[in-house]
């Protein structure tokens, strides 16, 4: 029997992200994505880190924020079709179901041949004030994407619509994105490195010893610039994590 996008029940589609603390996501903020591999790889966590998601077209600003998700599937013909955009399950019905807020992260399986958003949705989810797109495809539109001011993380452009070859089935569900597993409520930092993602449980932990690391690092650059040798002192042996201590101290 062939199943119509139309009889799929969105159930518990349109439920909202899993709050985060706001004071915890202003920290994080100070937080590279570097760091934050670093700090997930602590808890034996490898793939954080969404292969393709890339800055598109801006740089140098760090978005932070609670996942949003939506799944795209092998493209079939007799579903992905421009009449599937006016169903109840479409990428039009999703960004009407994103809070504020959050970041819109995409899995389009890496496939680089069809764009999934081009620039009037992504003026939409503007006005919906959502932070971000990621994804591990790609965008059509790009100079009205660019125009939107939305930031966009992707792996570049193609001009055919996205039911050229996928079909847009659900949000708000977990998923996979550049080889990273993705769930409703999971924290995103993405910057100019890229796109990382941190299970929700995980987020103080990263954040309190992620920040303490950048604090680190920042004196350690220091030290480098003054003409200290990298042995003992990165990573540091127990004489400069005493340094290190009198400094902070210190300041």
């Amino acid at each position: 029997m062939t199943v119509s996008p139309k009889t799929i029940s969105p159930m518990t589609m349109t439920a909202s992200p899993v709050a985060a603390n706001p004071a915890t996501l202003d920290v994080l903020r100070t937080v590279t994505t570097g760091t934050v591999t670093t700090m997930l790889l602590k808890k034996g966590i490898r793939h954080a880190w969404m292969k393709g998601a890339m800055p598109f077209g801006h740089g140098g600003k760090r978005i932070v924020g609670p996942a949003f998700t939506l799944r795209f599937v092998p493209v079939r013909e007799d579903l992905a079709t421009p009449a599937s955009w006016l169903n109840p399950i479409s990428t039009r019905s999703a960004i009407e179901a994103m809070p504020e807020g959050c970041i819109c992260v995409a899995d389009a399986m890496g496939v680089t041949g069809a764009g999934i958003f081009g620039d009037i949705l992504c003026m939409r989810m503007v006005k919906r004030k959502v932070q971000a797109l990621i994804t591990d495809g790609v965008m059509r539109d790009k100079h009205g994407v660019l125009g939107t001011g939305l930031p966009v993380w992707c792996q570049g452009v193609a001009a055919p619509a996205s039911v050229n070859q996928l079909t847009f089935v659900g949000w708000n569900e977990p998923i996979g994105c550049g080889g990273a597993a993705i769930f409703p409520g999971d924290i995103i930092v993405a910057d100019d490195d890229g796109a990382v993602v941190i299970p929700h449980d995980l987020v103080e932990f990263v954040t309190h010893e992620g920040a303490e690391h950048e604090l680190m690092e920042s004196w350690l650059v220091q030290e480098v610039e003054k003409g200290e040798k990298l042995p003992g002192l990165y990573p540091p042996n127990e004489a400069n994590k005493a340094r290190y201590e009198a400094w902070k101290k210190s300041r």
